[in-house]
């Protein structure tokens, strides 16, 4: 996986993913500290900020549209059930 702010903003196996604003920041935030799981109230304040507090269906509507863009990759951001969200961490 590749994130550049450069249009495409992904990459997926070498594959230009596009992404909206919000997904590419949901994934960069992941991507900051991979295997750390984060609650749905977590993303919503690094992503969109105070101003949508409890409003957190709409993190859970983009990980779904997210995890499509993915395809198969989508395996990388897990939900951990009651808890949240993360990124798994690629195995070596």
């Amino acid at each position: 996986l590749h994130l550049d702010r450069h249009p495409p903003p992904g990459r997926v196996e070498g594959v230009p993913v596009e992404l909206t604003a919000k997904e590419f920041d949901l994934l960069a935030h992941f991507m900051r500290a991979p295997g750390q799981v984060f609650t749905r109230e977590e993303l919503l304040e690094a992503v969109w900020g105070r101003a949508f507090s409890g409003y957190e269906h709409t993190v859970n509507s983009h990980m779904n549209r997210l995890r499509g863009k993915l395809g198969e990759a989508r395996g990388w951001l897990e939900t951990v059930w009651g808890v949240g969200y993360r990124l798994v961490e690629a195995s070596p």
